[in-house]
């Protein structure tokens, strides 16, 4: 199941077999270290894209990738075109804008509403029920104590389906083999 497909029906959630001969082994780990908006869909969609192929997943949030699984903050993350020199509108790749406009008040809220109303009219579920989905599916979601510490957030803090809160070390261990991307 694709972040395009419609759910079932009745609500229930498609669980890949991990046991299929064919994909027996595979593994990837993502680690989501960026939690605006923009920087929390590849992460998500690539371990949907993983999970609907059979792969076991794992995604350690970190840093600033920590508000994607914060309850405080997860349902409303940010874009901001501040600082990225190739911000243009979103589906309008022609036209650019200055990155220092988005100091202008307002112009975060307007990027970020511009962005959301894209993704809904993409079929692409808001951050909420992304992780609903993920965790349904079977990735595994795990939190950095040091984030943890230095925001001073415990498990009751996080999105339920984190598994829990865990060291980098832990996270390497954990997942050793397995294909690795950073966002």
């Amino acid at each position: 199941m694709t972040a395009t497909d419609t759910a079932p029906s009745d609500d229930t959630l498609v669980v890949p077999s991990f046991d299929d001969p064919a994909t027996s082994g595979r593994r990837l780990a993502i680690i989501c270290s960026k939690g605006n908006l923009d920087m929390a869909y590849p992460g998500l969609i690539l371990a949907n894209a993983a999970v609907g192929e059979g792969v076991e997943v794992h995604l350690f949030f970190t840093f600033w990738g920590f508000d994607i699984i914060t309850r405080a903050t997860m349902g409303d993350l940010k874009f901001s075109f501040v600082g990225n020199t190739a911000m243009h509108p979103p589906g309008h790749s022609g036209i650019g804008i200055h990155h220092m406009l988005g100091a202008l008040p307002g112009a975060t809220s307007m990027a970020t509403r511009m962005m959301r109303r894209q993704i809904a009219e993409l079929d692409v579920p808001d951050v909420p029920e992304f992780l609903d989905l993920l965790h349904g599916s079977g990735a595994h979601l795990w939190a950095c104590r040091m984030s943890a510490d230095m925001n001073h957030l415990t498990q009751d803090d996080l999105y339920e389906g984190v598994e829990g809160i865990i060291s980098a070390s832990d996270f390497i261990e954990l997942t050793e083999g397995a294909q690795l991307l950073f966002i």
